[in-house]
Order: structure tokens, then sequence, then C-alpha cells
């Protein structure tokens, strides 16, 4: 067990003996991070890198083994987990479509219910919060058409072995949230709800590809990078490209991620990747400190998650936007008093589930019908919790930029099914995990039953068909009202959009091209 973790566990060794131990409805805290790869939370991979503070929660809390976003990407990933609804019911298609404003959240209900409540750093689960680019980039995967829409994948080191704050936007908020825990929770008679929104370990923006860059760098400094085994950091298989899925092949080439990459670069790519994990690790750390210093720690729920994970290089892809476990597996670990510790939970579970459990650590009755079950029961040493079965499922759903068909995935036992469109144009995928975790060996033909039993029961929850159909008449209808309100403008602000174009044609010509094929095929 690492020093550093022995250490803490011993300083608060007296944490968490009774739920609601002092006769008061406990304080909840939550960060939620960008991007951050779930399997880093469990051997092996929370080898590869230092992490403490993660490493704190996972003793002294309970650490979810197969927890799962219900959108691989931000604002629909997060409409889900504040709203506690399924994507096809908020209808959070893409990053700019996503809960209206006033929508409750569970938030909400805490603060209705005598909860003190703060939210700082990254939301994101409104609509409209994302740029341009991002709105047609979502649009244009009904549209054949290959685009190049993220920058090629990078690194950037910076500054020396002294350089801690890199992500100082992160850290700003995090000294934020610290102040209010010591300046104004720990004055208040109220109990407190706490959210802290990070963006690491998200790839930082390309500054040499211009304002409007996809982010595609990965920056760290040698500090970070010294938490780093650079000795167990893995080189994943691919595919070739010849016998890729065919929105395998899609993501592969909109992300820019078709050339030749030699292996010390994807190895730099994941370590750097890595050290960006770390430095998240320590914001979270910063807040638990907080906690440990103005003594409500003893009476706080620490939740820590993400919104969805990092491929980094996995899949020969990076980012998100995709159902392969880099991407679509997040970081589940809550810990609290009257909560089991160093318990390694195997159910499956997704970020639905989070809306039900907040309430119920808060001792409020949900209200009206929510896709998700608490967790509360899995976790609590008490018997009093209702023991109502969680599903044996979870589903998750991707409509936006850089795949093209919606799709969706049911995790269910050994099998992780993954269909598209309507479920017939476009080939399903099926992975037995036990068997094949690098997920290289689609067995839907070899297992037709399995796909017809997951099937069944996938479309018993949403009817995927109908839902692929909605989406693409909105994406018509929406290209066509953001096209017709931009009237003139039209052909300077599409031209400007992060498209790496590359092929041979002057410039005027891509425009008319790129033009002719979003607009007329929509």
């Amino acid at each position: 067990m690492n020093i550093l973790v022995l250490a803490l566990i011993f300083l608060f060794q007296n944490y968490g003996q009774s739920f609601c131990q002092t006769g008061t409805r406990p304080n909840i805290v939550m960060v939620m991070s960008d991007a951050f790869d779930g399997r880093l939370t469990f051997e092996p991979g929370s080898k590869v890198v230092q992490l403490p503070y993660i490493n704190y929660l996972r003793e002294l809390g309970s650490t979810f083994l197969s927890a799962y976003t219900n959108s691989p990407i931000c604002c629909p990933s997060r409409a889900a987990m504040w709203s506690g609804q399924f994507v096809h019911l908020t209808q959070s298609w893409n990053n700019y479509k996503c809960l209206d404003a006033n929508t409750t959240t569970w938030m909400d209900f805490l603060e209705a219910n005598g909860y003190l409540t703060k939210m700082m750093g990254k939301l994101d689960y409104t609509s409209g919060s994302h740029s341009v680019s991002n709105r047609v980039e979502a649009w244009t995967r009904d549209v054949q058409f290959l685009l190049r829409q993220e920058g090629r994948p990078v690194t950037q080191l910076v500054g020396n072995m002294s350089t801690v704050r890199i992500m100082r936007e992160d850290w700003k908020n995090t000294d934020k949230a610290t102040q209010w825990i010591h300046q104004t929770a720990a004055s208040s008679h109220q109990p407190f709800a706490l959210y802290l929104g990070l963006n690491l370990p998200h790839p930082y923006k390309t500054k040499s590809l211009g304002p409007t860059a996809g982010g595609s760098t990965f920056l760290t400094s040698p500090y970070w990078l010294k938490k780093v085994s650079s000795d167990l950091i893995t080189v994943p298989k691919w595919l070739p490209m010849s016998v890729m899925h065919p929105v395998d092949y899609y993501s592969t080439f909109t992300k820019n991620c078709s050339g030749v990459f030699t292996e010390d670069e994807v190895k730099s790519i994941r370590a750097f990747y890595y050290a960006m994990c770390a430095e998240a690790d320590a914001m979270l750390g910063q807040v638990i400190s907080a906690l440990r210093e103005t003594g409500l720690l003893n009476n706080t729920v620490v939740i820590f998650t993400a919104d969805h994970g990092e491929l980094a290089m996995e899949h020969r892809q990076f980012y998100k936007m995709s159902m392969f476990e880099g991407s679509s597996h997040v970081p589940l670990l809550i810990m609290g008093p009257g909560l089991m510790s160093d318990l390694k939970v195997k159910q499956l579970v997704s970020l639905v589930d989070l809306y039900p459990t907040v309430l119920e650590i808060a001792g409020i009755s949900t209200v009206g019908n929510l896709s998700g079950h608490s967790l509360l029961p899995l976790l609590s040493k008490s018997s009093t919790f209702s023991k109502k079965q969680h599903p044996d499922w979870v589903l998750s759903e991707y409509h936006g930029c850089n795949v093209n068909a919606s799709t969706y995935m049911l995790r269910s036992g050994r099998w992780k099914y993954i269909t598209y469109a309507d479920g017939l144009s476009v080939p399903p995928q099926l992975f037995d995990l036990t068997l094949d975790k690098e997920e290289l060996n689609n067995v839907v033909l070899k297992f037709p039953d399995v796909q017809v039993h997951l099937d069944k029961l996938l479309r018993s929850i949403v009817d995927y068909p109908q839902v692929s159909t909605t989406v693409h008449l909105y994406n018509k209808k929406a290209f066509g009202a953001w096209r017709n309100s931009l009237g003139r403008n039209y052909s300077q602000v599409i031209a400007n959009l992060r498209w790496h174009v590359d092929w041979q044609q002057d410039v005027s010509a891509n425009e008319r091209a790129i033009d002719r094929w979003l607009y007329d095929s929509l």
C-alpha cells in the first residue's frame, strides 16, 4: 500500500464510524473530473500513476469497478447526471443540445430541503454552452463526407520539477472551493452540498491550430510526469484500418488519428495523460484536506467521478465519443459516515444513479420517474435502506460529432453490446469483456443468441430506431435554421470551423463542397 495512503488513513482512522452519527444529515461533496478513465481507480490500472487521494477514497470508501457514463461526451453525460434521466429522455443530443436552464437538478432538491448549496467550476449541462464548430460538427455525422474535425493528438511539456499548477482555471476553482469550505461551510448550521467540476484531465486546445481548435494537446510538467511509472505504460493494440468497424473508421479519421504514430508517440501521449490525472487527483486532495482541517470530514459523504473517460490512443483514437472502455468507463468512488470501507463493488452502475443516491443520503424522497437507482443499499452498513435490486445492465448512448451514426451500448454481465442507428443499416458489435478486455474481437456473428437477447433487452429500455430518427430530424431542422440565421455570413462562418481539409483544391472550392454536402444532403 502507498506510504502516503497509509499516513492519510492513520490521520483519519476515526472517520466514518456510523451514517449520520451526529444525528444530522451528512454533508455531500462531489468532485467531478472531465475525461478521467475509470480503470485507473483500481488494479491493474491504478499502478501506472500515483493517485494518493483516489487511493485514500478507495481504502476508506467504496470503489465501483463497473461504472459507466450515460453518454461519452461532456454535456449529455452531465445532463444525465444532474437530471437522473437517460439521454433519450433529456434529448441532450450533443454538446450544444442539453438541458433547459430551469431543469430541476438534485442540487435544487437539496437546497429546497434545507441544504446550503454551492456549485463551482465546470457545470456544462445546459443547452448552448459550446461553440459553433461543436454544433455544426454534431450535424455533419448525417453527411457522407469525411472531414478531420480535430487536431492530431500531441504532447507538450512545460515548466520544471517545481511547476505544479498547470491547469490554472481548475486550481482557481479548487482554491475557491476550499475557501468556501473554510469560511462558509464550517460556520454554517445547515448541512451543505458542494459540487466542484474540473476540466482535467481533458486535453488542452492546440493553440497552433487557432482559436477554434479542438482539444488535442496533452500538456503537463516534469513534476507530474514523475508520478507516472513509464515501464507500466502499455501500447494498445490496433486493428488495421482496413478491418475496422465502419463507425470506428469514421471516428479514427475525423479525430485525425489515421496517420502514422510511432510507439514512442503513443507512449508519450499516454504518459502525459496519466500525469494530467495525477494533477486532478491533487485537486481532489485539497478538497479532502479542507474538510479534515475544518472538522467536517467525519460527517461528509465524498464522491469522486467523471463525465466520461479518455481513449488515450486505444483503438487508434484519442478523446471520448466511443463506447470502448477507455471512453465509457468512468471512476466512481464514494466514502462517508456509515458507508463501508475498502469495498470493491462489481455491480454495473451509471451516472444516472447519482441523482437518487444523493437524495437518499440526504433523506429526501425521489420524485417522478428516474432512470437510475440509489447506490446506498450497496454501500451502507445500515439495513434500513431499501434493498431493491439494482438492474443488471447499464445503458449509454451517443448522438454527437466524430461518430456517423447514433450509438447505443448495453452492458450486461460479461457482454458489451453496441448497436447503431436503426439496428439494421450499420452492423452491431458484441464484445466478451472477460476474454477480450481490449475489445478487439467482435463476436456478434459467433453468438447470435446473445445478440438477439441483448437487442430485445435494449429495445425494452429504449426504442432506439425511433430515437435515431428523432435525432436525424433534429439535425436536419437545427442545421437549416442555423444556416438561415447567418444569412450572408454563412460562407465565412462555415469556412472558419476547425476542419482540417486535406485534399488539393482551392479554399473556395472546399467551402462550396462543404456547403453542398452539409445543406443539400440534410
